[in-house]
């Protein structure tokens, strides 16, 4: 394929963007190459500057579960552009979205909206503070909740030492109060809350990981974590800005039967459109500004045309039960697919997969957190990369990112594509 369209824009980007993008993996720095810049979308294929086609399988890393320029959401977004596209005052729309989305996920009551899925887990690390009055938190080594200061932190030297920056800009007085956990360990996190007891606000998770490829919790991992909570009064914070809405109507606490005590959303939510939000009982979410102290506000939070675009996804999910199905099945279908042609042709690898996000990590090891998923070879993974590119197929340019399925694909596309990994382990 050729690509002389997209390095002319990037070479162009380069001069007045840093890095000559928005979001420093879409830079091609992981796999190589120059990115490729993208023109328009429909269903489940991109098309590109130089008029290629591909697959998708990131689907702008997550909303796009019905596939892209999903036709309610594009003329919701229309219609209610003809209106005005910002006020900064309350709409109709704002409470006709937050009920319908309290209506489809257990164990919450209020729902606030916010721009990203950085300021939905910003905020609710704010306001696990603020209601326990307590100031440190519990994150997992690999999993991402966006680029909040307090979030950037790499692990220490063991299970009870501080976080250290892992960005310059990142304060060591900021990392002091982050403890960082490992992923699929309650032992770990219980000591970890031993050695700060009385301290800890609040653990916050990806209940399936999704910045480290694709890592379902072990067995009773959850649990576990719910159960310390509760032992430690301490509140238990899902991050559902990729699963939310994508793995089941409720998201993981559904999935799962276990309950968050806040659980921030994004991607599927604002269906396409830069939409976060954060959501818990009422006991804790009144304790938000403008009823209690916490504070939190934003100007274009809320904004019509964000909420009309993830109100027409959120019914779309709502009246279409079966997607969820679907989407399992269909994901399910590439698993084995995938299985297939990387036995027969002798790679080392392991997929992991649950609902319609899936990964293929390049080792022969079980993948279950943050140090196993660092073992994979990054040099086939690079080969792969861009041997789907040229079978016209788009995954995301990093190993360390789950694919997101989405319900537009046909099983044509997942037979080609099934192919195409064939074609492209033949000559690893």
């Amino acid at each position: 394929m050729l690509y002389q369209r997209s390095s002319q824009l990037f070479a162009e980007a380069e001069k007045v963007i840093p890095g000559g993008v928005n979001s420093p993996v879409r830079a091609f720095k992981a796999v190589g190459g120059t990115p490729i810049f993208v023109k328009s979308a429909k269903g489940a294929y991109l098309y590109d500057e130089d008029g290629n086609k591909f697959i998708d399988y990131i689907n702008s890393w997550g909303p796009m579960i019905l596939g892209h320029a999903f036709q309610p959401v594009v003329d919701a977004v229309i219609e209610k552009a003809k209106l005005g596209t910002s006020f900064g005052m309350p709409t109709e729309l704002e409470t006709q979205i937050a009920a319908l989305a309290v209506s489809m996920v257990p164990n919450i009551d209020k729902i606030r909206f916010v721009n990203s899925g950085t300021e939905a887990c910003m905020s609710a690390i704010r306001l696990a503070r603020g209601f326990t009055k307590k100031d440190k938190f519990i994150k997992f080594a690999g999993c991402y909740h966006g680029h909040s200061d307090s979030f950037l932190i790499q692990a220490g030297s063991g299970a009870v030492t501080f976080g250290t920056p892992n960005s310059p800009g990142v304060t060591a007085g900021t990392a002091k109060d982050t403890l960082l956990a490992k992923y699929n360990d309650l032992d770990n996190v219980a000591a970890l809350i031993e050695a700060n007891k009385n301290e800890i606000a609040a653990i916050i998770i990806e209940p399936v990981a999704g910045n480290m490829g694709c890592i379902p919790p072990k067995k009773g991992f959850l649990e576990g974590l719910r159960q310390l909570c509760t032992d430690n009064d301490i509140l238990l914070i899902f991050d559902e800005v990729m699963t939310g809405f994508r793995l089941a109507r409720g998201g993981v606490q559904e999935l799962f039967n276990i309950k968050a005590d806040i659980v921030c959303f994004g991607k599927v939510i604002g269906g396409g459109l830069p939409v976060g939000a954060f959501a818990s009982r009422n006991e804790i979410m009144n304790h938000l500004a403008p009823l209690g102290p916490v504070y939190q506000g934003g100007t274009l939070s809320g904004n019509p045309l964000a909420m009309a675009a993830g109100l027409a996804m959120l019914l779309a999910l709502d009246n279409d039960r079966a997607i969820f199905k679907r989407l399992e099945e269909k994901t399910a279908y590439l698993e084995s697919g995938f299985n297939k042609v990387l036995k027969e042709n002798k790679v080392d690898y392991t997929i992991n997969r649950i609902g319609s996000m899936i990964s293929i990590h390049f080792d022969a090891n079980p993948v279950v957190d943050f140090q196993s998923a660092a073992k994979g070879d990054n040099e086939t993974f690079k080969k792969f990369f861009h041997g789907m590119l040229q079978e016209g197929i788009y995954i995301a340019p990093s190993s360390y990112e789950t694919w997101f399925i989405t319900d537009a694909l046909t099983y044509e596309d997942l037979d080609y594509t099934i192919q195409a990994v064939d074609t492209i382990s033949k000559k690893f």
